[in-house]
Protein backbone atom coordinates (compact mmCIF):
# COMPACT_ATOMS: atom_id res chain seq x y z
CA UNK A 1 0.00 0.00 0.00
CA UNK A 2 1.18 3.47 -1.12
CA UNK A 3 1.77 6.17 2.06
CA UNK A 4 -0.16 8.59 -0.30
CA UNK A 5 -3.59 6.37 -0.31
CA UNK A 6 -3.51 6.61 3.84
CA UNK A 7 -5.61 9.68 5.47
CA UNK A 8 -5.40 11.04 8.81
CA UNK A 9 -8.51 9.71 10.91
CA UNK A 10 -9.29 10.90 14.27
CA UNK A 11 -10.79 9.30 16.96
CA UNK A 12 -10.83 7.92 21.25
CA UNK A 13 -13.02 7.23 23.89
CA UNK A 14 -16.40 7.98 25.15
CA UNK A 15 -15.71 10.67 27.45
CA UNK A 16 -13.25 12.35 25.40
CA UNK A 17 -10.07 11.87 27.62
CA UNK A 18 -8.30 9.61 25.43
CA UNK A 19 -7.44 10.71 21.54
CA UNK A 20 -5.89 9.66 18.89
CA UNK A 21 -4.84 10.04 15.54
CA UNK A 22 -3.92 6.95 13.19
CA UNK A 23 -3.03 6.64 8.95
CA UNK A 24 -5.00 4.39 7.35
CA UNK A 25 -6.69 4.70 3.80
CA UNK A 26 -10.42 5.74 3.72
CA UNK A 27 -11.95 2.88 2.09
CA UNK A 28 -10.75 0.33 4.93
CA UNK A 29 -10.85 -3.02 5.38
CA UNK A 30 -11.81 -4.18 9.07
CA UNK A 31 -12.43 -7.66 10.53
CA UNK A 32 -14.92 -8.81 13.46
CA UNK A 33 -13.58 -11.31 15.57
CA UNK A 34 -15.59 -14.30 17.27
CA UNK A 35 -13.43 -14.55 20.58
CA UNK A 36 -14.22 -13.94 23.94
CA UNK A 37 -13.28 -10.41 24.05
CA UNK A 38 -14.05 -9.04 21.09
CA UNK A 39 -17.41 -10.42 20.24
CA UNK A 40 -18.22 -8.79 23.96
CA UNK A 41 -17.40 -5.62 23.62
CA UNK A 42 -18.05 -5.18 19.54
CA UNK A 43 -14.88 -4.68 18.30
CA UNK A 44 -14.14 -3.56 14.38
CA UNK A 45 -10.62 -3.96 14.09
CA UNK A 46 -8.27 -1.54 12.00
CA UNK A 47 -4.84 -2.94 11.94
CA UNK A 48 -2.21 -0.68 11.43
CA UNK A 49 1.60 -0.17 11.99
CA UNK A 50 3.11 1.06 15.09
CA UNK A 51 4.54 4.55 13.02
CA UNK A 52 0.84 5.12 11.66
CA UNK A 53 -0.88 5.35 14.93
CA UNK A 54 0.15 8.78 17.68
CA UNK A 55 -1.65 8.94 21.33
CA UNK A 56 -2.78 12.68 21.52
CA UNK A 57 -3.97 12.85 24.71
CA UNK A 58 -4.89 10.26 27.63
CA UNK A 59 -2.29 7.92 28.19
CA UNK A 60 -2.71 8.88 31.98
CA UNK A 61 -6.51 7.82 31.89
CA UNK A 62 -5.23 4.43 30.03
CA UNK A 63 -5.79 0.87 32.16
CA UNK A 64 -4.11 -2.29 30.55
CA UNK A 65 -5.99 -5.48 30.72
CA UNK A 66 -4.10 -8.73 29.88
CA UNK A 67 -5.06 -12.66 29.64
CA UNK A 68 -4.30 -16.11 28.22
CA UNK A 69 -0.58 -15.43 26.59
CA UNK A 70 -0.25 -11.98 27.76
CA UNK A 71 0.97 -10.95 24.01
CA UNK A 72 -1.75 -8.30 23.66
CA UNK A 73 -2.52 -5.50 25.81
CA UNK A 74 -5.68 -4.48 26.16
CA UNK A 75 -6.10 -0.68 26.80
CA UNK A 76 -9.24 0.99 28.35
CA UNK A 77 -10.25 4.75 29.31
CA UNK A 78 -10.11 4.00 32.82
CA UNK A 79 -12.96 6.92 33.03
CA UNK A 80 -15.37 5.77 30.80
CA UNK A 81 -14.55 2.12 29.75
CA UNK A 82 -13.98 2.21 26.45
CA UNK A 83 -11.18 0.46 24.22
CA UNK A 84 -10.50 2.67 21.96
CA UNK A 85 -7.25 0.44 20.72
CA UNK A 86 -5.04 -1.98 21.82
CA UNK A 87 -1.53 -3.69 20.79
CA UNK A 88 -3.28 -6.91 19.38
CA UNK A 89 -1.55 -10.18 19.70
CA UNK A 90 -1.83 -11.09 15.79
CA UNK A 91 0.41 -7.62 15.79
CA UNK A 92 2.23 -7.01 19.09
CA UNK A 93 4.39 -4.51 16.89
CA UNK A 94 1.13 -2.01 16.18
CA UNK A 95 -1.94 -1.14 16.81
CA UNK A 96 -5.80 -2.16 16.17
CA UNK A 97 -8.08 0.55 16.44
CA UNK A 98 -11.66 0.16 17.01
CA UNK A 99 -13.23 1.52 13.40
CA UNK A 100 -16.17 2.21 15.62
CA UNK A 101 -14.28 4.91 18.09
CA UNK A 102 -12.80 7.05 14.55
CA UNK A 103 -14.88 10.30 14.37
CA UNK A 104 -16.89 10.77 11.42
CA UNK A 105 -15.72 12.72 8.06
CA UNK A 106 -13.01 11.08 6.84
CA UNK A 107 -13.72 7.54 6.71
CA UNK A 108 -15.46 6.65 3.60
CA UNK A 109 -15.98 3.49 3.72
CA UNK A 110 -15.89 0.00 5.26
CA UNK A 111 -15.48 -3.76 4.13
CA UNK A 112 -16.15 -5.88 7.40
CA UNK A 113 -14.51 -9.38 7.15
CA UNK A 114 -15.59 -11.89 9.59
CA UNK A 115 -12.42 -13.19 11.98
CA UNK A 116 -12.30 -17.00 13.57
CA UNK A 117 -10.48 -15.60 16.70
CA UNK A 118 -12.34 -18.52 19.06
CA UNK A 119 -9.36 -20.40 16.72
CA UNK A 120 -6.75 -17.86 16.75
CA UNK A 121 -3.42 -20.29 16.04
CA UNK A 122 -5.71 -21.56 13.09
CA UNK A 123 -6.67 -18.29 11.58
CA UNK A 124 -3.21 -16.84 11.91
CA UNK A 125 -0.78 -19.87 11.40
CA UNK A 126 2.15 -17.60 11.03
CA UNK A 127 1.18 -15.58 14.07
CA UNK A 128 -0.31 -12.01 12.04
CA UNK A 129 -2.46 -11.09 9.28
CA UNK A 130 -1.93 -7.84 6.81
CA UNK A 131 -1.83 -4.28 8.26
CA UNK A 132 -4.30 -1.98 6.52
CA UNK A 133 -1.95 1.08 7.18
Amino acid sequence: MSEQSLVTHRGGCHCGRVRFEVLAPASAQVSECNCSMCSKAGYLHLIVRAEHFKLLSGKEALTTYTFNTGTARHLFCSVCGIKSFYVPRSHPDGFSVNARCLDAGTLREMTVTQTNGREWERQYPKGRGEYQG
